[in-house]
């Protein structure tokens, strides 16, 4: 993007004379976390007795009921303090150019270190006071061994934890280990998969429509850590006098106007899921809902005033920090009490149904939602669900390469059209597939689950490589330059260079993650463990569309990709690999076991009426359907190995009018020499012939050698072997 950010900067010293050396922020952290505890206690007590009753669980005492929200409370104010840390090393704070972190990103990586082990820490501690608040079992014996390990297998929230704390220490451990830049946004990205298990366990992932409740809520928790822990890590950053102070509150800008856009989305769909909009003045729940509103508001204006008054300060002059870390101390705490806020509304009861409404039906329970018919081919068109995960994701794609089109065509470059329908096309497609009625039998029929099944793996991914993004992000976003500090396009170059991307794209590579995923998540036994699992199903389309994408961003070779493969050997790939799909298909339609079984036996469609005959039509689907993907690739491949001739041809004719056709001249040369050798005549003998010839030539003599008419100098087909090498270059190209 043309931001100021990237253009030429004063060095480090300059911008941040006696940097790290500031006041640091832990008080400032230990502050939060005890204002969001208390809140999250107070509050608490507001609904104790209505949670026992609501939930109709036992009573586990005072010592869980309120130790549990102070827990929370701690943990992710930990947990936002490492998000946001490893958020200013990766993207807001320049590493140094030889790719190791500079003194600003070391210390947030530091920060973040320490922040995910307090997280991983809390979310041990939390297993057993879960346990007991699911169980009602007293807070003392849900913590000896036996019990817990008891409840790791009967309830959901300590499993979750559990895995919570095992990636928060992978984290933790990493952020210790790593220092160069590379590695940071795979840290980044590990401290927001830590949130997931929290957020498949919730409110959101029970009842009805939790499909769109774990969905939303996913986009709630990260747009929430990624906007309040880079609000700490920036106010960090700038009370240790960091450097880059201007480009840092100008990059968060950006991720913090997103977040907010997402947490406000994603918290009014989840609230409306929750309850009935009456309820918001006539219960505790709605009281929580609309006091969080109210803050998120009030940091919304905070937000607005840091963009009119420290930004334009630190525009002016980059060291004027004061107001920055004024505004920022306020808007911190204010984060502070809207995640203890946050606390109590996930342990608060939702409010009671009417007495007369009607029981959820099993399709609501295990889907979210009701399957409206038949999987006929009007409810596969009209019975929409937009997926706010995968749908969403499909606008954006098309959004954002529109505008990277919109921003070449401003400054008079051009791009291909092809390339632009291609791209559109594969974000059409992958919004159909998942929001449409495909997108809500696909979880309900496993017919129709492989039939979206091939369309993400091998369909969508075509179209959206052959639209080659990075190209047009490489060619649509301005550089750095040499004092420039690095920005979006040097990130994407990074990554595509990386020795991570390296190691995926290896042909080898590729093909394995593509073929083994698919035969080791359906006859392998996985399949049956996550059937029943929204969340699984959102696992198997993530991985669908990124080993897609992976193996034909390796075979069809457009974009930039750390090694260039030729034609022929892509084509080599293709044809060793589409093939195990059919294969694939076969074994399904030989198979006499049923994949899910329990789980579509609990759906009991009353239009499936053998489960084994719609699995034998998955596998028909599966088998038959690899044609179209396998055209389109295998004419994008004739069409790239016919330019790649082109391109050589046309920079050999160059350089043949450059050096006058040496490397022609020097060939005959050659096949001449040859000839002579074949002929038993001396290089000698040759050189004195031609004195011989020359000399004639001198006296004028017009006399052609005996047997040696014009015509036969001339003729390609009378020319032999010793024919002189002028003759020989006439000759037709095939007969030299």
């Amino acid at each position: 993007m043309a931001t100021s950010d990237v253009r030429a900067h004063p060095s480090p010293t300059d911008t941040g004379a006696g940097r790290g050396r500031g006041p640091g922020s832990a008080p400032l952290f230990l502050i939060a976390a005890i204002i969001a505890a208390v809140l999250a206690v107070g509050l608490t007590a507001l609904y104790a007795g209505d949670t026992v009753a609501g939930f109709g669980l036992a009573d586990p005492g005072d010592l869980t009921r309120y130790s549990l929200p102070v827990l929370r409370a701690l943990a992710e104010i930990a947990l936002i303090i490492g998000v946001g840390s490893l958020l200013l090393a990766a993207f807001l704070v320049p590493p140094k150019k030889t790719g190791e972190l500079d003194l600003d990103g070391y210390l947030a990586v530091r920060t973040g270190s320490i922040a995910m082990a307090v997280w991983a820490g809390l979310a041990l501690l939390l297993i057993p006071v879960e346990y007991s608040a699911a169980t009602g079992v007293d807070l003392w014996t849900s913590m000896e061994p036996e019990t817990v390990l008891t409840g790791l297998g009967q309830v959901q929230k300590p499993v979750a934890w559990l895995v919570t704390a095992i990636v928060a220490i992978i984290v933790a451990v990493g952020s210790r280990l790593i220092v160069r830049w590379g590695w940071t946004p795979f840290l980044l990205g590990g401290a927001l998969l830590s949130l997931l298990p929290i957020a498949i366990t919730g409110h959101s992932a029970s009842g009805g429509a939790h499909d769109l409740g774990v969905n939303s809520l996913i986009w709630h928790l990260f747009g929430a850590a990624l906007w309040a822990g880079g609000m700490f890590a920036v106010f960090a950053h700038a009370r240790r006098r960091g450097a880059y102070t201007d480009v840092v509150i100008r990059r968060y800008s950006v991720v913090a106007t997103a977040s907010f856009i997402a947490v406000a989305l994603s918290g009014i769909v989840n609230a409306l899921i929750r309850m009935p909009l009456e309820a918001l003045w006539t219960s505790v729940y709605g009281g929580l809902v609309l006091g969080k509103t109210i803050a998120l508001v009030v940091l919304g204006v905070l937000g607005f005033l840091q963009r009119r008054s420290s930004v334009r300060v630190l525009q002016a002059d980059p060291t004027a920090r004061r107001p920055l870390i004024r505004l920022g101390l306020v808007e911190s705490l204010v984060f502070a009490a809207t995640m203890g806020l946050a606390v109590a509304l996930s342990g608060a009861p939702p409010p009671y149904l009417a007495p007369d409404a009607a029981e959820p039906s099993m399709q609501e329970v295990k889907l979210g939602y009701e399957i409206p018919g038949p999987a006929n081919v009007v409810n596969l068109l009209t019975a929409w669900r937009f997926d706010l995960i995968f749908g969403v994701l499909a606008i954006l794609l098309a959004g954002f390469y529109l505008y990277g089109v919109w921003r070449l065509r401003r400054r008079g470059d051009s791009w291909p059209i092809s390339r632009t329908l291609w791209w559109l096309a594969g974000a059409v497609i992958l919004l159909l597939t998942t929001s449409s009625g495909v997108g809500r039998y696909m979880t309900a029929m496993f017919s129709v689950h492989m039939a979206a099944h091939m369309v993400l793996s091998m369909l969508v991914p075509v179209l959206l490589v052959l639209g080659t993004p990075v190209t047009l992000a490489l060619r649509a976003m301005q550089p750095a330059g040499r004092d420039g500090v690095p920005g979006p396009r040097e990130w994407l170059l990074a990554f595509v260079h990386s020795p991570v991307t390296s190691f995926l794209t290896h042909p080898l590579v590729a093909m394995t993650q593509f073929v083994l995923g698919f035969y080791g998540l359906y006859l392998g036994g996985i399949y049956d463990a996550i059937a029943h699992m929204h969340t699984g199903h959102l696992v198997m389309n993530v991985h669908f569309l990124l080993s897609g994408y992976l193996f034909y961003w390796v075979v069809l070779g457009q974009d930039p990709t750390p090694r260039r493969l030729a034609p022929v050997t892509r084509l080599g790939i293709v044809m060793a690999t589409l093939p195990l799909h059919a294969f694939f298909g076969i074994a399904l339609m030989m198979s006499d076991t049923v994949m899910g079984l329990q789980f579509y036996r609990d759906l009991d469609l009353d239009f499936v009426t053998d489960l084994l005959a719609d699995q034998k039509v998955g596998g028909g689907i599966t088998w038959a359907s690899g044609e179209l993907p396998l055209l389109l690739i295998m004419t994008a491949l004739a069409v790239q190995w016919y330019r790649s001739d082109s391109r050589a041809a046309t920079q050999h004719d160059r350089r043949a009018d450059r050096d006058e056709d040496a490397e022609l001249a020097a060939y005959n040369e050659m096949l001449h020499k040859m000839a002579l050798v074949d002929a038993g005549v001396t290089e000698g003998d040759a050189e004195t012939a031609g004195g011989a010839e020359d000399s004639d030539t001198d006296s004028g003599s017009d006399a052609a050698p005996a047997g040696d008419t014009a015509a036969d100098r001339t003729d390609p087909e009378t020319a032999g072997p010793d024919a002189p090498d002028g003759d020989r270059a006439d000759m037709d190209p095939e007969q030299r």
